[in-house]
């Protein structure tokens, strides 16, 4: 279990004539990252004290809400997170690892900035600059990037499940291997919860941070507005929510409005909602899916395009 933190490289400061000031800092030292990671280490140790959670605890902790409403989703999560199995022949133990074992793992340091200890990891080493935004992108999107890549994964010939992990782990195992019943409980482990949060901001950036809007526009220049896909036209009024169109773009890089013939730019005319209309266009452009009509196909005509339902549509 492991979480992925964006935080500002500094402060930001309200002079008394109101305006918002942001002060950078330096990144933080090797030692700084140390100490960090053990302060994070004592607090989560306290934490798990007052709610009975540490291993010797006699199990007389609150109790879990998750075991009131599921007990086999709760005893799921909860071997999930000690890397064992909840489930079939194997339930209590632990999950197979091919590869581990040819290197013991240490604490101390790894590389700048990033800390082991007895178990606990800290890494920030990773930076992005001031106007640095497709970095900064990328990095967004790293931090949401969902557990489990498809790639990575192989069905066996005896039907069992081997995922490929990313990058070693400190013991060099590299991959893991499940049962089928195995790996369907791990993937029920990793399905949200419903009315979970699984993005959170903080700081000056939290829902209710009374200097939110002023931090997200701070420094904002008309160019960048007016460069914003989301605005038809430059220097058009930016529309608040993302088309359909962009966010297809954006996620999968794939283009749904650029014409395959021409390469030109498609444009919404209208929305074909009867049954009836959509079986007679799909008849007569020849596409799958269109069922026999007796009548005879549509002819291109203006008087058909008005038959369609198409306004706007010049022949």
């Amino acid at each position: 279990m492991h979480f992925h933190t964006l935080a500002l490289d500094g402060v930001f400061v309200r002079s008394p004539a109101g305006r918002l000031a942001f002060h950078p800092t330096y990144g933080p030292s090797d030692a700084e990252v140390a100490q960090v990671l053990g302060r994070i280490r004592r607090r989560v140790g306290r934490l798990l004290c007052r709610r009975g959670l540490e291993p010797e605890a006699d199990g007389t902790g609150r109790a879990d809400p998750l075991a009131e409403a599921s007990l086999a989703l709760a005893g799921i999560v909860g071997a999930s997170v000690q890397g064992r199995v909840a489930l079939g022949a194997r339930a209590g133990a632990q999950v197979r690892r091919l590869g581990e074992g040819l290197r013991q793992a240490r604490d101390g340091a790894r590389g700048p900035r990033h800390g082991h200890l007895e178990g606990f990891d800290l890494h920030a080493n990773v930076w992005v600059g001031a106007h640095d935004r497709a970095r900064l992108e990328q990095v967004c999107r790293y931090v949401l990037r969902p557990p489990l890549a498809e790639n990575r994964l192989r069905r066996l010939a005896d039907g069992r499940v081997r995922l490929e992990l990313k990058r070693p782990w400190s013991d060099d195992t590299t991959y893991l291997l499940f049962e089928p019943v195995e790996f369907l409980e791990k993937l029920a482990a990793l399905t949200p919860r419903p009315e979970i949060n699984l993005v959170l901001y903080h700081g000056a950036l939290a829902p209710r941070a009374r200097w939110r809007p002023d931090v997200v526009a701070y420094r904002r220049t008309e160019r960048d507005r007016a460069t914003d896909p989301r605005a038809e036209d430059e220097g058009a009024p930016r529309p608040r929510y993302w088309t359909w169109a962009l966010l297809m773009r954006r996620a999968f890089d794939l283009d749904v409005l650029r014409c395959p013939r021409c390469a030109g730019r498609m444009q919404l005319i209208a929305t074909i909602e009867d049954p009836a209309v959509i079986q007679r266009i799909l008849a007569h452009l020849g596409l799958p899916g269109a069922r026999e009509d007796p009548r005879p196909p549509l002819p291109l005509t203006a008087a058909g395009a008005e038959q369609l339902a198409l306004p706007g549509v010049t022949v």
